[in-house]
């Protein structure tokens, strides 16, 4: 009999453990449903994003309060959950508090740990604040209604009930509570529990050791349904993330030769391509399919933050666009095909697409360009390269671009440059007086 809470544990951390590899590995297989990239380039830079924005979170801190308050509750978070280390291990063999040999070292880090927990739960309550009572514009846009908005909030709860039961957890150990080590924080709340029996304590605090526990393990399987999934995938996103000048978008080698052939006056138009040259067989993207793998990441790894849409161009002035709009139709898009996949063994043509089913060509026109979203993404999130890879196919595929752009098209393939002038003529502008 007194082996079964031990046994009972175990069942518990593997069955979480398994649930939650299951379904990483169903992310990573969706993913792979994209084209493949090669990232074996500039792995110094790459490395050095990861320390500097994944982990030095630098791109947060451009907003300062919020970026302190998610560096709070990001260390916090990590921080704390070290001692998730000790509790599996107690859990295990029935042990109680087994680091507190290392003495005056693991005072230190409760102690650390409880002054963490403070701060994330008031930087928590200032989050659920500035969502709901100050409504900030960001969080209202019409895609964050329904499931977007309710885990926004969702979060938040679960963050603050894990911090209170590690405090109610510490301070209602009688055993921890009379080494007083570490104790910086609990034992006010001990001392208004002072005339609490000493058997009632003991069940709270293993009430309390349970639920926190197994609330770890539900947030950790939660977040494959949640945006907080980027707690994971923003390492991974950052490192493959562009490491090229913004603004350079990626060109196939078919089309720039076609154009350099079309550019020589002394090419002959109707020679045969090189030998060995490959003709895509598809220009750009229509559905999640054609993406590349590192833009499927992007999706998974989409904070629904809304800094890109906030500083967005074409949306501020009233546009329908919304770059977080596209990363999150992107992802769910991917899930149902993903659903697909699992249902049939290989995916099975349902009708549906990227384009159009998810996302509207006048979103995807109403882009500038300007990469104000890539530059606000707090983990290197590129939205516009989604949306210049169905431009492309709209374009090459459908010959679905906006009037002026085909206009500029046509006079470039007739006169090799955007104005409706004669190659012969270019240059009469000259002899005007």
């Amino acid at each position: 009999m007194q082996y079964i809470p031990n046994i009972l544990f175990l069942v518990i951390l593997i069955f979480g453990i398994g649930y939650f590899t299951k379904n990483i590995r169903k992310i990573i297989r969706n993913i792979k449903l994209g084209q493949a990239v090669d990232a074996s380039d500039n792995k110094g830079q790459r490395w050095n994003n990861v320390i500097r924005i994944a982990l030095g979170q630098s791109k947060m801190v451009v907003r300062p309060i919020p970026g302190l308050l998610h560096l709070i509750v990001y260390l916090g978070f990590i921080i704390i959950n070290i001692e998730v280390l000790e509790i599996i291990i107690d859990g295990i063999f029935g042990t109680h508090r087994i680091f507190s040999s290392l003495g005056s070292f693991y005072g230190f880090l409760i102690a650390s740990f409880e002054i963490l927990a403070v701060l994330v739960f008031v930087s928590v309550i200032v989050f659920w604040i500035r969502r709901n009572i100050i409504r900030l514009k960001r969080f209202w846009n019409p895609e964050m209604k329904g499931w977007p908005k309710n885990d926004g909030n969702f979060i938040l709860y679960f963050e603050m009930v894990l911090m209170t039961l590690f405090l109610i957890m510490n301070a209602t150990d009688v055993h921890f509570q009379e080494m007083n080590n570490g104790n910086i924080v609990s034992k006010y709340i001990a001392g208004w529990m002072s005339v609490t029996p000493e058997s009632t304590l003991y069940i709270i605090e293993r009430v309390a050791w349970w639920l926190h526990i197994v609330g770890i393990l539900i947030f950790l399987n939660y977040l494959y349904f949640s945006k907080h999934l980027h707690i994971i995938l923003a390492f991974p996103n950052v490192y493959f993330g562009s490491v090229t000048p913004k603004g350079k978008f990626t060109n196939l080698e078919s089309v720039t030769n076609e154009v350099k052939l079309m550019m020589d006056p002394s090419a002959d138009p109707y020679a045969a391509p090189p030998e060995g040259a490959e003709t895509p067989a598809k220009f750009g993207a229509s559905d999640v399919m054609d993406l590349t793998t590192t833009q499927l990441l992007n999706a998974y790894t989409c904070t629904e933050c809304g800094r890109c849409t906030s500083e967005c161009p074409a949306n501020q002035t009233g546009k329908k666009l919304s770059p977080r709009k596209i990363m999150m139709d992107t992802r769910d898009r991917l899930e149902e095909v993903g659903k697909n996949v699992d249902k049939n063994v290989e995916f099975q043509p349902d009708g549906k697409q990227l384009l159009d089913d998810y996302i509207s060509r006048e979103e995807l026109w109403a882009c500038t360009t300007c990469n104000a979203c890539v530059e606000a993404c707090p983990v290197s999130i590129d939205p516009l390269s989604i949306i210049m890879s169905m431009r492309q196919y709209l374009v090459m595929e459908q010959s679905a671009a906006p009037n002026e752009l085909n206009i500029t098209m046509t006079n470039i393939e007739n006169n090799a440059a955007p104005w409706p002038f004669n190659q012969m003529d270019r240059a009469n502008w000259i002899n005007e007086s």
